[in-house]
């Protein structure tokens, strides 16, 4: 007998926010499609595993959420097991072998087939290459809170760095059309968004893939006059193209926060040449020192790699003398992951495990007291906070403007003196609290 109910379906959304966008696209397609999504796993008919194949260790997490789908298809209701996303571009060839019992896999720029695979009696295999124009996120079914949305205007990375994956994954750079971003960020807005975080694999080098007068100051300056929206945070910055117009944007945007996403990777000119960077330790400075020169109160987050081939210990003490002196306001650091058909796979003299292990843990200790100085700083503030709910204690979770969504560490306010301030999405004052405590996740 046919199946009359609309099926059931759960997905899973690994890896970046990038990412998520995409996992939050496949949900409105296949609610438009007539299914149930957003289900539990042991609810649900089909399972959706959007996965991430940045890192080796993203591709072992992805492939553990894989397993336990296909245990809950041999066990539970679940008769279908479809694989999205990065690893599906990355691994297409092996993924039926690695995983058996997958009913079908879509690659990143094969979402639009998503309906087909998940209502599909077959096994699929969709990943086609790139063919110029970056898909439309229109028309999202969020998974975000109401308030906070990301707003992707790019796909795909040309910068070709030694260590990187990406291009590999979800090809060249492409830009949106400005009129495109607009129209999805008051999209955005309509649906309860006041804050909008833009992303891409790049946003400093939005518009020069476009051939006209377009660029990332022009975006942001155009997204500022949107009504309705409060923060504007800019986000996957590349320091090349990190252009003067663009600094002048931020500083006088006053919807954009006073906040930037720099991914750096390594201080050290000749680490900074085998990683492919196309940068150095001066242009770095210079652009760090504009930053804070011409945006008041900005705050810098960064990442760092380390341990890469031919790292020394002399340039990995440049960078930790680098880090205390700098003091960056947020700060992540990686390990060098040799990933296959990177360049950098095949350079010498590869760091040992243990040593790339204590050069990490140096940085974040030193970031660590970094952090802490920062925040008795700003003991007697009054700074501006949005409200993103309740934890399981409580408490008031915000963010101040130097933090971002889930990645960035959170305030946690209590003792309200108007319990009506804490409605999620509420953009409120410190000086309305008794006790602030802000922590480091």
């Amino acid at each position: 007998m046919a199946k009359t109910e609309p099926t059931t379906v759960a997905i899973v959304s690994l890896g970046c926010p990038k990412n998520l966008v995409d996992s939050e696209k496949m949900l409105a397609n296949l609610a438009e499609g007539g299914c149930l999504v957003a289900a539990p796993m042991e609810d649900a008919d089909v399972i959706v595993v959007n996965t991430c194949g940045f890192l080796s260790a993203a591709k072992d997490e992805s492939l553990d959420v894989i397993s336990e789908a296909l245990d809950y298809k041999k066990t539970g209701r679940a008769s279908r097991v479809v694989v999205a996303g990065c690893l599906v571009n990355r691994d297409a060839e092996k993924l039926y072998e690695i995983a058996p019992g997958i009913d079908a896999i879509v690659g990143v720029n094969n979402r639009e087939e998503i309906l087909t695979a998940v209502l599909g009696d077959e096994k699929l295999s969709r990943t086609d290459e790139c063919e110029g124009e970056i898909l439309s996120d229109a028309g999202r079914f969020r998974l975000t809170p109401p308030h906070t949305a990301y707003l992707r205007i790019s796909e795909g990375c040309s910068q070709r760095c030694t260590f990187c994956t990406i291009p590999a994954i979800r090809g060249p750079f492409r830009s949106k059309r400005p009129e495109d971003v607009i129209t999805e960020a008051k999209e955005l807005i309509a649906d309860g968004a006041v804050e909008l975080n833009v992303i891409g694999q790049d946003t400093t080098n939005y518009g020069a893939d476009l051939n006209e007068n377009i660029d990332l100051a022009g975006l942001i300056s155009s997204l500022n006059e949107l009504d309705g929206v409060n923060w504007i945070r800019l986000m996957y910055a590349y320091p090349k193209r990190f252009s003067d117009e663009l600094i002048e944007a931020m500083a006088q945007c006053q919807r954009v926060v006073p906040y930037v996403d720099l991914p750096l990777q390594h201080i050290s000119d000749s680490v900074l040449k085998g990683m492919g960077r196309r940068v150095t330790r001066a242009q770095t400075e210079q652009l760090l020192q504009k930053l804070r020169e011409k945006v008041p109160g900005i705050n810098i987050r960064t990442t760092f790699i380390v341990g890469f081939p031919g790292e020394t210990e002399q340039n990995f003490e440049e960078l930790l003398d680098f880090v205390k002196a700098f003091r960056f306001d947020s700060l992540g650091v990686f390990e060098f992951s040799p990933e296959e058909g990177t360049p950098s796979v095949k350079l010498p003299n590869h760091v040992p495990d243990e040593i790339k292990a204590s050069r990490a843990e140096q940085i974040m200790l030193a970031q660590q007291e970094i952090v802490f100085d920062q925040n008795h700083s700003r003991v007697g503030q009054a700074i501006e906070v949005l409200v993103d709910g309740i934890d399981e204690n409580g408490y008031c979770v915000a963010r101040h403007p130097g933090q971002a969504p889930d990645i960035d560490s959170q305030c946690i306010l209590t003792e309200p003196k108007d319990a009506g301030l804490l409605l999620p999405g509420k953009v409120v004052d410190f000086e309305d609290y008794d006790l602030i405590v802000e922590i480091d996740d």
